[in-house]
């Protein structure tokens, strides 16, 4: 009685374990199937969702079991483009990501090469000012900074700038404008481009040249 108790004990604990492995296999490939259909992204102005997405390569709706969270950040950081990212699922098929965006700056004409946010360098062509002429090392680092501090919409309205010292100020630029004006700036007062818009309208948007290097005024053209 007792072999015959042990064997059914032994038969029984076989058929639990197979029964467990068996829905461990079934578990695990019902998670392999489960695909990411449903992608959030935010914090994103020079590319677009889908752009990023196809950066992060969840385009195609790839198994959420193999791109795990930390897989999808290390993607897109891989990425000239992308400063940082933060990624976390939601559910096992949505997912969250929130980029930094590696902006581009200028471009940087005696380099022939996009400047972006970090520094780094691109043969790529985007909508950003042109600097015309070589701008000394301190200044043009510090050009960088204040450009990639100010609003991304109004450094898209710049056509060209010009590293334009004088007498006075040896961080004067001069800023051709894709409206047809024209801004002097110091780096010292950057940040005043962000307000280039409201200026304007204190002048009744007329076109001429606007002094933010001394002062804060509108000269008419004739």
């Amino acid at each position: 009685m007792a072999k015959r108790k042990k064997r059914k004990l032994k038969t029984k604990s076989v058929i639990i374990l197979v029964a467990i492995i068996t829905t461990i296999l079934l578990v695990a490939s019902f998670l392999m199937d489960v695909r990411i259909n449903n992608v959030i992204v935010k914090g994103n102005n020079l590319f677009t969702d889908y752009e990023i997405i196809e950066k992060a390569h969840l385009e195609d709706y790839p198994s959420s079991l193999r791109n795990s969270s930390i897989t999808i950040k290390r993607t897109l950081e891989k990425d000239i483009y992308i400063k940082s990212a933060k990624v976390h699922k939601t559910w096992i098929d949505k997912v969250v990501i929130e980029v930094e965006e590696n902006t581009p700056l200028i471009y940087y004409l005696p380099s022939k090469k996009t400047i972006l946010k970090d520094k780094s360098e691109t043969d790529d062509n985007f909508p950003v000012p042109t600097v015309i002429n070589y701008v000394p090392d301190k200044t043009y680092n510090l050009l960088l900074k204040k450009i990639s501090s100010a609003k991304y919409e109004i450094i898209k309205r710049i056509s060209e700038i010009k590293y334009d010292p004088n007498e006075v100020d040896d961080e004067r630029f001069l800023l051709t404008m894709n409206d047809g004006n024209y801004v002097y700036i110091t780096l010292e007062k950057f940040d005043k481009i962000n307000q280039y818009l409201e200026i304007l309208k204190s002048f009744d948007n007329k076109k001429g040249t606007l002094y933010l290097d001394s002062g804060e005024y509108f000269e008419v053209r004739g």
